[in-house]
Formats: structure tokens, C-alpha cells, sequence
């Protein structure tokens, strides 16, 4: 039995941030012995400034830091992140305790109108995003659309397409059904020309290295095909030296003991395209992220 009171669960104070912090205190209370738990809301940068896009925000870990700083000091047991949120090297003294199973890690079309796909939105149509990654993708799709900078949570960013500020929008698929808002989904982008941001769809559970008990509860709450995957994409992203502003993609999937990548970049008006592919075991998964990322830098230099 626990000798804790408390076990102290940390998150963002978005919709779907709190969607994912009760899901994993849910998945908690199933362990025998594990203490209740209590969700603690924190504000991040990502947060507060929503002004301007998040390219022009200075320094990293947008909507981590303040959760990092929160576990370290102790005012939190546990941190639940979107993964592809967290940096591929983590504070020292932070964990990442679990890789909970992955949602869906495409990317989705919001539309107004009803169009289905982005061939079917007319000439010079207003389409947001909130990444640079989904930005160039678009540009190097359909370069004729007016791409503006979309931000705030995931239903705001629909109620500003509902009120006409765009005629679409792109979103993650994973937030739009952990929301259950999946019926507004238009199409979703094909990862051969969409291919999602490293861990996109994945949550993670951080816990402070030095709490054994809270250490052990997390990580009960493992999916090994997604902590494989997700490796590989990060590996990928480390190697790459690419954080969130880089308009890069990558998608590992796991068959068995077999992994498969496949990672694309381009400039940031979507010209350059470039792409690349790699297969292994999935005991390799850290060395073929890395192994990707040489293959696509290598196709990008022209060598």
C-alpha cells in the first residue's frame, strides 16, 4: 500500500491537455495500492503567449518548462506532455517514466465549407495552421492557398473556422478525437506528404528520477510499441537537430520486431522537397532514427 496521500499529476490547463491528465489518472487508479490522485494545472510560455506565433517566441520547451520546474521543485509528482512537446533530451532529474499506446498520429482537414480534401479548396483559399512543418507542407501542396499562423487549443481553433476567419484548417488527428470532435475531420493528410511531427498522437508521463514510487506507477502505464516507435521518431529529430520551427516530418511503424521510417523536409515555401526511408529491428530503433536522419540530410545536400 501506498504511503503517499496524494499522487500529484501535472498539466497545461487546455481542453485537451486535461483530457490527458484525467485519461492517465484514470489508467492510475486501476493499480492496486496506488494512491488518488489530484490533477494541478500549470501555465506554460505556450500558454500565456498567444499573441504571436510560436516561430517567433524565443527559446524552447514552450509548453514544458514550467511543468518541468513544478516536478523538480516537488509541487507535482507527475507531468503528462503531448510527446511531440517535450525536447529529445529531457532536464536532468525528469524521466520520461511512459509512453501510454498512441493515438492516431496523422494530421487532420478541418474545412467550412465542406470541402474534402485541399485539391477541392478554391484558388487563394485562407487555410491556418499552428505549425511551420504543416505550413510548408501545405505551401508545397497547393501554393496558391493563403497560409496564415493559427494558435490556441484545439477547440478555439475550430470556432475561429466557424466564424469565417479561414475556409480550413490543419490540426492533429489525436486531438480532434480525444476531444470528440473526429466528425469535423475533412480528410485525413496522407504521412507520404504529411508526415506528422516526431511522436505526434503519443502522450508522455515524466516523473523525477529520484521518486522510486511515483517512478514505478508510471511506468506500469508503458505501451512497447509505442515507446518504439516514438524512440525512433525522437532519435530521428535529436539526430536531425530539428525542433518544432524546422518544416521536418517523420513516422516510424512497427509490424512485429520490424520497424519502418519514413521522414520528408522542405524549405520553409515548400520548395526542396526531400525524403527519405529506413527499415529495422525494432531493437535498433534509436540507431535507425538516427541512421534516417543522416539518409534525409544526405538527400537534401544532393550527396
Amino acid at each position: 500500500m501506498s504511503a503517499r496521500r496524494t499522487l500529484r499529476i501535472g498539466t497545461r490547463g487546455s481542453a485537451l491537455a486535461l483530457w490527458q491528465a484525467h485519461r492517465i489518472a484514470q489508467r492510475l487508479a486501476r493499480a492496486a495500492g496506488a494512491p488518488p490522485t489530484q490533477i494541478v494545472t500549470v501555465a506554460t510560455t505556450g500558454d500565456i503567449v498567444i499573441d504571436v506565433p510560436l516561430s517567433q517566441v524565443e527559446g524552447k520547451a514552450f509548453f514544458t518548462k514550467e511543468l518541468d520546474e513544478a516536478l523538480l521543485d516537488g509541487r507535482i509528482d507527475l507531468a503528462v506532455h503531448s510527446l511531440k512537446d517535450i525536447a529529445t533530451e529531457l532536464p536532468a532529474g525528469i524521466a520520461l517514466a511512459a509512453v501510454p499506446e498512441r493515438e492516431d498520429p496523422r494530421d487532420a482537414l478541418v474545412t467550412r465549407s465542406g470541402a474534402q480534401s485541399l485539391a477541392d479548396l478554391p484558388p487563394g483559399a485562407r487555410i491556418a495552421t499552428s505549425s511551420v512543418r504543416r505550413r510548408a507542407f501545405v505551401r508545397r501542396a497547393r501554393s496558391d492557398l493563403e497560409v496564415l499562423d493559427l494558435r490556441g487549443n484545439v477547440p478555439t481553433r475550430v470556432r475561429l473556422l466557424d466564424a469565417g476567419r479561414f475556409e480550413a484548417i490543419v490540426v492533429a488527428v489525436a486531438g480532434l478525437k480525444r476531444l470528440e470532435m473526429a466528425n469535423r475531420i475533412a480528410a485525413y493528410l496522407d504521412p507520404a506528404d504529411f508526415p506528422p511531427a516526431a511522436a505526434q498522437g503519443a502522450l508522455a508521463v515524466c516523473a523525477r528520477t529520484d521518486d522510486a514510487e511515483a517512478m514505478a506507477l508510471a511506468t506500469a502505464l508503458d505501451d512497447p510499441a509505442a515507446r518504439v516507435a516514438t524512440t525512433a521518431e525522437r532519435s530521428f529529430l535529436r539526430q536531425l537537430e530539428a525542433g518544432c520551427q524546422v518544416p521536418a516530418g517523420v513516422l516510424a511503424t512497427l509490424r512485429g520486431e520490424h520497424l519502418s521510417l519514413y521522414a520528408a523536409k522542405c524549405e520553409l515555401d515548400g520548395s526542396g522537397w526531400v525524403s527519405a526511408r529506413r527499415e529495422a529491428a525494432a531493437a535498433r530503433a534509436e540507431a535507425a532514427g538516427r541512421e534516417l536522419a543522416m539518409a534525409l540530410m544526405r538527400a537534401g545536400s544532393g550527396a
